[in-house]
C-alpha cells in the first residue's frame, strides 16, 4: 500500500491543466511555425511565377515573408520556454504538492510572480488573437482563388466562347500582396484555372490552413493557461492567507 499511496500522491500532484495546456501550446506552435515558414516560402514562389514579372513589384512582399520567418524562429523558442516556466508554476502552485509537503504557505515573492504570469498570459492570448485573425487572411485568399478557379471550370464546361470565362479574374493587388503598379497582378481565365489546378497552389493551401489550425490550438492553450494560472493565483492569495490545507 505504501507504493501504491505514492504513486497516487504522485498523479494527484499533477497539474493537469497546466499540462493540457503545455502539450497543446508545443503542437500549436510546431504546426503553426512548420506550416507558416513554409507557407511564406510557397507564396513567393506563386507570386514571382504568375502574377508579377518585375522583381521590383514584389521585393516589398520578399522582404516580409524573410522578416516574418525570423519572427516565426522568435515565436517557436519564446513559447517552448514560456510553457516551461507555465508548466513549472503550476507544479509549483498545485494544491496537491503544498499537501505532500504540509501546511500550505504562500510569500510575497509567490503571490507577485503569480500574478505576473496571469498578467503576462492574459497580454499574450489578447495579442495572439490578433495573430489568430491575421492567420485567416491568407486561407481566404486561396479560398477565394480556389472558387473564382470553380467558377471557371464550370464556364469551359458550358459555354464554347472563350471570352464567357476570360473575364473572370483573381487580382492579388487588391489584397495588398502586390503594389497597383504590379504587371500583370492578375491572372484570368484558363491561366488562372491552370494555377489552381498546379501542385503549388493546394500545397501552399493546404499550408495555409495548417498554420490557421495551429493558431487555433495555440489561442486555445493560452486560454487554457489563463484558467490555470488564475486558478494558483487565486490559492495563493486567498488560501495562503489562512494557511489552509488546499
Amino acid at each position: 500500500m505504501g507504493c501504491y499511496d505514492c504513486c497516487v500522491r504522485c498523479l494527484a500532484s499533477v497539474p493537469y491543466a497546466s499540462l493540457a495546456a503545455t502539450l497543446l501550446c508545443y503542437a500549436g506552435t510546431a504546426l503553426f511555425c512548420v506550416s507558416a515558414h513554409q507557407a511564406l516560402a510557397q507564396t513567393e514562389t506563386l507570386v514571382e511565377m504568375h502574377f508579377a514579372r518585375n522583381i521590383q513589384d514584389y521585393v516589398l512582399l520578399a522582404s516580409f515573408i524573410k522578416y516574418f520567418q525570423y519572427v516565426i524562429y522568435g515565436l517557436a523558442s519564446f513559447f517552448f520556454l514560456f510553457g516551461i516556466l507555465l508548466l513549472a508554476e503550476g507544479f509549483y502552485t498545485t494544491s496537491a504538492v503544498k499537501q505532500k509537503f504540509g501546511e500550505f504557505r504562500s510569500t510575497q515573492c509567490g503571490r507577485s510572480l503569480s500574478l505576473t504570469f496571469v498578467i503576462v498570459t492574459y497580454i499574450l492570448a489578447i495579442i495572439w488573437l490578433g495573430v489568430f485573425a491575421f492567420t485567416a487572411i491568407p486561407v481566404y485568399f486561396f479560398y477565394n482563388m480556389e472558387d473564382t478557379c470553380h467558377t471557371i471550370n464550370i464556364l469551359s464546361e458550358t459555354t464554347t466562347s472563350i471570352n464567357q470565362h476570360a473575364w473572370v479574374c483573381m487580382d492579388a493587388r487588391q489584397y495588398s500582396l502586390l503594389p497597383w503598379h504590379a504587371m500583370p497582378g492578375k491572372a484570368c481565365g484558363m491561366t488562372l484555372a491552370a494555377i489552381c489546378k498546379s501542385s503549388e497552389f493546394f500545397w501552399t493551401y493546404d499550408l495555409y490552413i495548417a498554420a490557421f489550425a495551429g493558431a487555433g490550438v495555440m489561442l486555445l492553450s493560452l486560454f487554457l493557461y489563463l484558467v490555470a494560472t488564475t486558478y494558483n493565483y487565486a490559492v495563493l492569495r486567498f488560501l495562503g492567507r489562512k494557511a489552509l490545507r488546499c
